[in-house]
């Protein structure tokens, strides 16, 4: 999934889920060493693991609810 992620959206707004509750938003800057790093608000980041994403898809499909 990594890969995938560095080569396709890199500069995306996405949903990512991780099972559960846990779910983030926001613009993939980053994907690398097993970490994807989102921008979530202007200079504001969020670290995931990339082993523990479920599924992720561009930001505001209309079957997704927060």
């Amino acid at each position: 999934m990594e890969k995938f992620i560095s080569e396709h959206l890199i500069g995306q707004e996405v949903d990512v889920y991780c099972g559960c509750n846990d779910k983030f938003r926001g613009k993939v800057v980053a994907c690398a060493d097993g970490v994807l790093t989102l921008e979530t608000d202007k200079d504001v980041y969020t670290h995931v693991s990339v082993e523990k994403i479920v599924a992720l898809w561009k930001k505001d499909q209309p079957w997704f609810k927060k």
